[in-house]
């Protein structure tokens, strides 16, 4: 039997078609991940209704004890929640995501959500997976020591010592206390964007990505969750077929999703309520302080005043890697101001905000 690298065997024996199939399942789960975080951003919205309902979904969520890592908070208060979508073949994903991990988990998608102390604004920072960052000595899931690094990149911190190592690399990274942790696998997505209704869409720009299958005209779109899927999942379609490029697809699809929540009135339609939050929350683990409904409720009750106007979306400033021109590393000043001004419970300066990278989709920032 061959090799994974396919050398047992001389080149003409390998077949191309079969490992295009390979490639081609590796890049759709990778964006899956990605864009599982945005769930979290709308779970709190859902969690605010239909409360009578809830208490069936407690045996849904899964905690995980980070307590020695994390900084308690009051929900009242400013608070900060790192969201991550991985790969893991548990359950449902097996099926959805196709493929072979080696038997371990990823994470190509993390965001640091910080909540303002008045609960009125949420400034959000994605962390490009690509990024080389220091990652501390760290326990992983089975109690081992994960000895440090340096020059790794972001998302081995995760594949190599989980949730923890994940944390403290974060931390580390940014100078802030985390107090909430939140994690999604991607099984739930597409179910979850038809159960909403679907979301809306607007471009400037013809896509057409055979890969990803998205394949649109310039306009407006209301997309299904498939088609939502499709669109998170363009890369070669527009733009310049950079990963950094594709987080902005995916803020942009945030945007909308967070919208078309909002939009639904779930307070006078429970059962839609009840069938969203059931979706989202077989998907979901948290931290211990997270992990029942009513803990989620009540963080969902605090959060209800915040809107998709309400919240900032920027990628962590970064720039081309000296010792890898294919890796980013935090841009100074500007990486540094971010974090500052999370830590200050200020608004991210409005100068990073309007120096993001375009969309390609449509010509601006999404920021």
């Amino acid at each position: 039997m061959a090799t994974r690298d396919g050398r047992r065997f001389p080149l003409p024996r390998r077949n191309p078609d079969r490992r295009h199939r390979k490639d081609e399942r590796t890049r759709k789960q990778r964006v899956v991940r990605r864009l599982v975080w945005v769930v979290t951003a709308v779970l709190v919205v859902c969690l605010g209704t239909a409360g009578f309902a809830y208490w069936r979904l407690d045996h849904n969520v899964s905690g995980i004890d980070l307590s020695k890592v994390l900084t308690d908070a009051d929900d009242s208060g400013a608070m900060n929640i790192l969201v991550m979508g991985s790969d893991s073949r548990s359950g449902d994903n097996g099926d959805l995501a196709g493929g072979d991990t080696g038997g371990t988990s990823r994470s190509d998608t993390t965001a640091v959500v910080h909540i303002n102390e008045d609960h009125t604004k949420a400034e959000t920072v994605w962390i490009p997976r690509d990024t080389l960052v220091d990652i501390p000595t760290c326990t992983d899931s089975d109690g081992n020591t994960v000895p440090a690094q340096q020059d790794a990149m972001f998302n081995s911190a995760y594949s190599e010592g989980g949730p923890e190592c994940t944390v403290k690399t974060v931390e580390q990274m940014s100078g802030l206390e985390l107090n909430h942790y939140v994690e999604l696998d991607f099984s739930g997505f597409v179910q979850f964007v038809d159960d909403i209704g679907g979301v809306t869409i607007t471009t400037t720009e013809d896509i057409d990505d055979p890969d990803s299958g998205f394949d649109e005209p310039a306009g407006t779109h209301h997309l299904d969750g498939d088609e939502a899927l499709a669109f998170v999942r363009t890369r070669h379609g527009v733009g310049d077929g950079s990963d950094l490029d594709r987080i902005q697809l995916e803020q942009q699809m945030a945007t909308a999703v967070i919208d078309q929540v909002k939009s639904l009135n779930l307070v006078t339609h429970p059962k839609q309520a009840y069938d969203i939050a059931s979706d989202l929350t077989k998907s979901l683990t948290t931290d211990t302080g997270l992990d029942s409904i009513s803990s989620l409720l009540g963080l969902g009750k605090s959060l209800t005043g915040i809107g998709a106007d309400d919240v900032t979306q920027v990628t962590l400033p970064t720039q081309t890697a000296p010792s890898d021109p294919n890796r980013v590393v935090p841009k100074s000043p500007d990486a540094g101001q971010v974090w500052d001004a999370l830590k200050n419970d200020k608004s991210i300066p409005s100068s990073i905000v309007h120096d993001q990278r375009a969309n390609p989709a449509n010509g601006s920032s999404s920021g």
